[in-house]
């Protein structure tokens, strides 16, 4: 039996051949091989491994080294600067060497309309009194007027009495005793002299016929003992009968108001209110509150203020200076206080032994008789008797009202010289 196997990898050409013999073609083969690595005609070439294509040469990237390099060194400034912070800041956080810039100069004038330019102007006039009597003391607030006399309330020197102590405080801390000239509970104002020379300027006194709601003011003074106090409002109403001082006895006293929102307080009592041109037009005296509208109680302001108008202030100012006294002004009859209708009524009869119409008295020489019902006072009409009262009272004796009124049912109208009535108890302490 034939074995026609073969060894694996065994070649059809034999292993050993005479010298100079090749080997024959086998048919269908390759041919044989003429080349070096086993390759001859008819073989193809060898497989040739890839070749990476070669880049041009490029100078380096100057702008790309540049960037790094500056953000390398910020990053590196800011570690170090870091550093250094942590290393060298104190453990309490306390800076020894921190300080902040120094203010640059700033001028202080202003224009002399201004409500600063005003107050600068008004503030070395306006005094604080503190006045002291057997058993009580209080404070106040002033200004000075003509002949170096200061002007202030009734009832901030009504305390001192007979025998008490008033002392006057300057704008410039500077201060000295003072006496009371005159003073006059029926319209709360009173007048006192500094013992020795003043040197405060005078405060220039305006019209207070001239002030219309809605006029910018300025009120100046002591607000619960806080001396050069100002404060800034409009005149919210005038003509308002409002009481001030005490509410009983000789303190007692009904004036007719200017209102003003300007900031009042205890202790603004007697200081002045004044417009834009710094001139007085009144004299601060009482302001509204929840339980009552009298300045002696100790309440704050509600923006009601009320001043007594300083036409008023000037005539019983002079009055008191020149005879110690002043004058209160009347027409000579007795308001009916039990009438409830429209306008007010003289009484009907004597009462506590006042007449109804004062024989010979201005009423009586004017045609008014017993239970007329007075209606208007110079064209402003009258609702109640202390609108009668303090419309009166701001008359100077002289000066002439229209008065309109009912008789036994006929509208009638009279032309009212005012009198005065006899001088006040109070006296000068």
């Amino acid at each position: 039996m034939t074995d026609n196997t073969r060894p694996f990898g065994a070649s059809d050409r034999p292993e050993f051949l005479p010298a100079g013999e090749e080997p024959q073609d086998s048919p269908g083969g390759p041919p044989p091989s003429t080349g070096p690595y086993g390759m001859g005609p008819g073989w193809a070439p060898p497989p040739l491994y890839p070749v990476a294509p070669q880049r041009e040469p490029r100078g380096p990237n100057i702008a790309l080294y540049a960037a790094l390099a500056v953000v390398i060194a910020l990053v590196a400034g800011g570690v170090a600067s870091w550093g250094t912070f942590l290393l060298t800041r104190p453990s309490s956080g306390i800076d020894p060497g921190y300080a902040l810039s120094t203010p640059s100069k700033q001028p202080t004038a202003r224009p002399p309309e201004s409500v600063a330019g005003v107050a600068a102007k008004v503030l070395p006039s306006v005094v604080s009194l503190e006045v002291k009597g057997n058993s009580e003391s209080g404070t106040g607030s002033g200004f000075v007027i003509k002949g170096s006399y200061i002007v202030t309330n009734n009832h901030v020197v009504a305390v001192a009495g007979q025998a008490g102590e008033i002392r006057i405080r300057y704008n410039d801390r500077t201060s000295s005793g003072a006496r009371v000239v005159g003073r006059d509970p029926n319209s709360d104002i009173a007048v006192v002299k500094p013992d020795g020379t003043v040197k405060a300027p005078e405060l220039p006194l305006g019209n207070s016929d001239g002030v219309v709601v809605g006029d910018p003011v300025i009120a100046v003074g002591s607000p619960l003992g806080l001396s050069g106090t100002v404060t800034t409002g409009i005149v919210s109403s005038l003509n308002r009968p409002v009481e001030a001082g005490g509410s009983t006895g000789s303190d007692y006293a009904l004036i007719n108001a200017i209102q003003t929102d300007a900031a009042i307080n205890p202790g603004n009592s007697g200081g002045p209110l004044v417009n834009a041109a710094g001139q007085v037009i009144g004299v601060n005296s009482a302001i509204a509150t929840v339980g009552g509208s009298l300045l002696g109680q100790q309440s704050g302001s509600i923006g009601l203020g009320f001043a007594i108008p300083v036409n008023q202030v000037r005539r019983i100012a002079q009055e008191l200076i020149t005879t110690g006294t002043a004058r209160t002004s009347r027409i000579g009859i007795t308001i009916d206080q039990s009438y409830q209708g429209q306008g007010v009524r003289i009484a009907t009869q004597t009462e506590g032994g006042a007449v109804p119409v004062t024989p010979g008295g201005p009423a009586a020489k004017a045609g008014l008789h017993a239970g007329d019902v007075i209606l208007e006072v110079d064209g402003q009409p009258v609702s109640d008797s202390r609108e009668l009262i303090v419309t009166i009272r701001s008359k100077a004796p002289g000066d002439q009202v229209r008065i309109k009124f009912r008789h036994d049912g006929e509208v009638r109208t009279a032309t009212v010289t005012v009198g005065a009535a006899p001088a006040p108890s109070a006296r000068p302490s």
